[in-house]
């Protein structure tokens, strides 16, 4: 049997776009003599809809593609896809998560997800109904094949596995006797998350004694990247199989010669970081409709990682840096920057804007009768910034990319419509180490970032003398506070812990308001954290 794993970007409502990716890649197997292509969950409709799915003609609009595929494909070969389907029965949720299988001169195979995540960035349970994946197994050329989706392999206890359910809905297949296992993916990318999968689908081949190949989605949805990293492996659990990280690939394999496509698995931490950012900026741009993007720079750390993450995304061409110093930016952040977009090829535009701020702020002291220098005189700085970033986009048309960092938004140290604006925010999801580690990671064969600008003190420059740390924790403590409290939810017990969980409550109503922040950890802002805004804690 030889299968191929075809591991596509698809656009979300974009069917015929899709469609007609699907049938390229089935082509391209049949080529290769391939018995079986397997693409990712939801690969017809795109992932997640959300509640794109209210629009019931949008449902019925993809379902029209089924169709158009199985008109198609060639003879003696199985292609499985996934797509949502209608739900016909009276009682119940209005739709499946659903594997198509489709075989030439054959009737259309529709199977059911069955485990629904609801938890971090998901929310299947919402409109999607409860399937049996005991009902899932097929018959093709004398092989009995189970097709799984997604989180229906996610209920095994094991130590990397954090996800928790009642039963596992494998353990009711036992005793039949299995020839292969698929499953079928759109799994959000984060760190170590492969050897998450790898786990669990060893389990899978421990359990049924069978091969089995696992299609993850790749590319980027809003807030969330899939990196890919499709595979397979025997009836072991040696892997045999490995497609690309973060690019659509065609990865082939052979369980007669237990053999495969092997792509390379060397990158490390910080490198893939570098690449899942670098996806998740174009993808959302090419989903968007933008071609250019622009941001703010200030020679500092965080403004100097996005605009590196954009040049790699866009193209250099396709990319601005916008310059706004006050008196109280020092002249070297300004040469840095300068030197900066020298080393990146890109645009540089330099707009002081001294003379606005005098000026805003004298109407602003003369109508409240205010003399002394305050919060108030600082946030006029970013918020003139966030105006003429603005400006420029209605100029040029072009994306304004955030700056922030993870740490700055865990504290609610920026400033509602000045810094905290933009339509992305690519770098959200760091914690401000993550933010200099992958820094240092650029130079780390020639100098990209000017050294002066990673040795430093972080400043938001907005009066004399000004550092980071005057107001904050130091970075370190800091961010291992966010990890613990932030990410893995854990209480607060340290004097940094219980501080930051006080500002956590303070400024959500910042965090609502703040753009789509690419994903890259395993619990990010955005989307998948559902803070209230009006909490106080007895």
């Amino acid at each position: 049997m030889r299968v191929s794993l075809a591991q596509i970007d698809s656009s979300l409502g974009r069917f015929s776009e899709n469609a007609e990716k699907i049938l390229l890649y089935v082509n391209r197997s049949a080529e290769k003599h391939i018995d079986i292509v397997v693409f990712p969950e939801s690969a017809l409709f795109g992932y997640h809809p959300f509640d794109l799915l209210e629009q019931k003609k949008v449902v019925a609009s993809q379902l029209v593609h089924i169709k158009t595929i199985e008109k198609k494909i060639p003879a003696g070969i199985l292609v499985v896809f996934g797509a949502i389907t209608v739900n016909s029965k009276s009682k119940g949720k209005p739709y499946f998560n659903s594997a198509i299988v489709l075989e030439k001169g054959k009737k259309t195979r529709v199977y059911n997800k069955q485990l629904l995540p609801t938890g971090d960035v998901f929310d299947e349970a919402r409109f999607i109904e409860t399937g049996d994946t005991s009902k899932n197994i097929l018959s093709f050329k004398g092989k009995k094949i189970l097709i799984t989706i997604c989180e229906d392999i996610w209920a095994w206890d094991t130590k990397l596995n954090t996800s928790k359910y009642h039963f596992n809905p494998l353990q009711k297949i036992k005793g039949k006797k299995l020839d292969l296992v698929i499953n079928i993916s759109a799994s959000p990318f984060f760190s170590e998350k492969e050897k998450v999968r790898l786990e669990l689908v060893q389990k899978c081949v421990k359990h049924f004694k069978c091969p089995m190949v696992y299609v993850n989605m790749v590319g980027a949805q809003d807030e969330i990247i899939f990196d890919g990293f499709s595979f397979a492996v025997d009836v072991k659990g040696k892997l045999i199989a490995r497609a690309s990280r973060f690019e659509e690939d065609l990865c082939v394999v052979d369980f007669k010669k237990g053999e495969g496509e092997l792509r390379p698995s060397d990158s490390k931490r910080l490198e893939n970081l570098r690449l899942a950012l670098i996806l998740g900026i174009s993808d959302f741009c090419k989903k968007t409709g933008f071609t250019k993007v622009h941001l703010g720079i200030s020679g500092g750390i965080d403004s100097t990682l996005v605009a590196c993450l954009a040049v790699e995304a866009m193209g250099p061409g396709n990319v601005t840096l916008i310059s706004m110093p006050t008196k109280f930016n020092l002249g070297i952040s300004e040469e840095l920057s300068m030197k900066l977009a020298k080393n990146l090829n890109c645009k540089i535009i330099s707009i002081p804007i001294q003379d606005l701020f005098q000026n805003y702020t004298k109407l602003f002291e003369d109508s409240y009768s205010i003399k002394d220098f305050s919060l108030v005189h600082e946030n006029i700085q970013p918020r003139i910034r966030a105006n003429l970033l603005m400006a420029f986009s209605n100029h040029s048309g072009s994306l304004l990319l955030n700056t922030s960092n993870k740490s700055e938004l865990a504290c609610g140290y920026s400033t509602l419509y000045g810094d905290s604006c933009g339509g992305l925010s690519p770098i959200g999801d760091l914690i401000k180490t993550d933010v200099y580690a992958l820094s240092k990671h650029y130079n780390a064969e020639y100098e990209v970032i000017p050294e002066k600008i990673i040795s430093r003190p972080a400043s938001a420059e907005l009066k004399e003398n000004q550092k980071d740390q005057d107001t904050l924790p130091e970075y370190d403590i800091l961010d291992a506070s966010v990890v613990k409290i932030v990410e893995n939810g854990e209480d607060a017990k340290s004097k940094t812990d219980h501080w930051l969980f006080s500002m956590l409550l303070k400024t959500e109503f910042k965090r609502w308001q703040a753009p789509p922040i690419l994903k890259v950890t395993k619990h990010s802002f955005g989307r998948g954290r559902r803070w209230p805004v009006a909490v106080k804690i007895d």
